[in-house]
């Protein structure tokens, strides 16, 4: 008889936070739920959530209610990321605690840069294991296994940070992407290039507050990309420049189109001939399908993967507040070399091979039976 598990996650989405987190956990929970198991969600109501999603996926979810005041934290007893919480770490420890007591999880997962050991020693009372997904290595945590999938990070940056008998995966060997990543990885490597570019994806996360995408169209305004050259722009539906990018796209020389909360990223990346993306978690779906990219570094938390990716030969690095100045001339180097494209595919796409979901779910599994 095979274990069935009840799997509960917390992560938040928000216009502050952006939907990385969330997005990978339900890439998780849909793994889970292939096998056989149930899954959860809870997530405080930021402005910006993706509740609606959560369960148009399928999945139950508890809201958490966000308080209409940002409400006052001790600076000297808290994450770097505190903020994002919207509440102490304390009222939330009660309120998840509350949400717990009443699943009897198997299996808490912890995705939220605002928490630590002190919210995970709370909860704990009343889950059977925590997994916690980490990017940062920046604070304790209390759990039986921690992900970290990011390429440049090492297990021993997380010494002291967990208990001794704490399972480490570590790399974009465990990165958790959907499984037709993997489907169509074959079918994309290696991949048929033109001489020429002419099908560009730009996806610059599901908020993008602050308009990076703007900014890229413009410098693309500047470049010699001819004009029926297509320009496949991905955003979120929180994004709040969402209106600004559709009327500059209809305004613009090429063949530009806006896509909303889009399914079918994996199929996306793999008509296009590069990509103009985020250095978050997209940039292993990148690697796996052999995507050549220029990467944009849009928060500090990114910079770890975005250097590790230039410094890999992956990815060409941008910082944001350089697209204007940089990004055209990048792109015209990359019109006339495909050469550079070519050693661009061939190192992402030994980074990731797409299977990272059905290795940590086997490991958590293995776990359980001890």
């Amino acid at each position: 008889m095979v274990l069935k598990l009840l799997v509960n996650f917390r992560a938040d989405a928000s216009v502050q936070i952006g939907t990385g987190h969330v997005m990978r956990c339900l890439t998780l929970a849909e793994e889970f739920r292939r096998q056989g198991h149930q899954c959860r969600f809870i997530c405080r109501a930021h402005e910006g959530h993706l509740g609606e999603f959560i369960i148009s996926r399928g999945f139950g979810l508890d809201l958490l209610e966000n308080p209409a005041t940002e409400m006052p934290v001790d600076a000297t007893n808290v994450t770097a990321h505190a903020a994002w919480l919207g509440v102490g770490w304390e009222q939330d420890a009660k309120e998840a605690l509350e949400v717990l007591a009443r699943h009897s999880a198997d299996w808490l997962v912890v995705d939220h840069y605002a928490l630590d050991a002190r919210w995970e020693r709370e909860v704990a009372l009343v889950v059977g294991q925590i997994l916690v997904i980490d990017d940062l290595a920046d604070r304790d945590h209390e759990c039986a296994v921690l992900l970290d999938q990011n390429l440049g990070r090492e297990a021993s940056d997380y010494d002291q940070r967990v208990p001794d008998e704490c399972i480490r995966m570590i790399g974009p060997r465990f990165a958790l992407l959907r499984p037709e990543f993997a489907r169509l990885r074959e079918s994309s490597s290696p991949r048929q290039r033109n001489s020429k570019p002419q099908r560009i994806l730009i996806s610059l996360g599901g908020v993008d507050r602050a308009n990076a995408t703007g900014l890229v169209l413009t410098a693309l305004s500047e470049t010699i990309l001819p004009p029926e050259t297509e320009l496949d722009i991905v955003m979120g539906g929180a994004a709040p420049y969402l209106e600004e990018v559709r009327q500059q796209a209809l305004q613009s020389q090429f063949k530009a189109l806006v896509s909303v909360n889009v399914q079918d990223m994996a199929e996306r990346m793999r008509q296009a001939d590069f990509s103009i993306g985020a250095a978050g978690s997209t940039s292993w779906e990148r690697c796996c399908l052999g995507l050549p990219s220029i990467t944009v570094i849009l928060a500090e938390n990114q910079r770890l993967i975005g250097e590790a990716l230039e410094k890999k030969g992956c990815a060409i690095l941008v910082e944001e507040r350089n697209i204007a100045k940089d990004l055209s001339t990048i792109v015209n180097r990359l019109m006339t070399s495909s050469m550079e494209l070519e050693k661009l595919a061939n190192s992402a796409e030994n980074v990731c091979d797409g299977y990272g979901c059905a290795r940590l779910v086997t490991e958590m599994m293995r776990k359980n039976r001890l």
